[in-house]
């Protein structure tokens, strides 16, 4: 083995032996109080942040993923590709009028402080049909992924609720 190699094998060693050691326990931080938000609040917090995460149905089963959206009024809009899970849910309501049940969340925590807002807002997911709306909500909503995203999907909640984490010491 070269010189070289030598002294990089010894230094591997011994930065393997100062990263070995236990960690310390985290300081220990309070807990916090959960203050119900106001449905006026919860809908401010959502079009605070760009991104959420849409549960729905898929195999029976609940699936989760994160999206970005705007707000518009009292809709979260959303867009996604012909085939995804949650385009095929959100019916264009010529077949199911009632479009498909969803859940979306958004938040932001602090994990140092372990504070922040989460909201959560249940109810219809439909396709957005109309050309006009479908256009200006695709002009929105700048999607992160790439690919085609050519369907426009509209969240209206029945529900919308929220909490705050609050209380931390400088």
């Amino acid at each position: 083995m070269g010189s070289y190699a030598a002294w990089y094998v010894k230094r591997a060693r011994r930065e393997a032996a100062v990263t070995a050691e236990p960690a310390k326990a985290p300081p220990i931080t309070p807990r916090r109080q959960a203050i119900e938000l106001t449905e006026g609040e919860c809908w401010r917090l959502l079009a605070s942040v760009s991104i959420g995460r849409v549960v729905f149905t898929q195999r029976a089963m609940p699936a989760i993923r994160p999206v970005n959206h705007v707000v518009d009024g009292r809709s979260i809009i959303i867009r996604t590709h012909l085939g995804a899970a949650i385009a095929a849910r959100a019916s264009d309501g010529r077949n199911e009028p009632q479009g498909s049940v969803v859940c979306y969340e958004a938040d932001d925590l602090d994990p140092v402080r372990r504070t922040g807002w989460s909201v959560i807002a249940t109810g219809m997911a439909r396709l957005v049909t109309d050309p006009a709306a479908a256009r200006r909500y695709a002009a929105a909503v700048e999607p992160w992924i790439a690919g085609d995203l050519n369907q426009v999907v509209a969240i209206e909640p029945q529900f919308v609720s929220g909490i705050r984490l609050v209380g931390w010491c400088t």
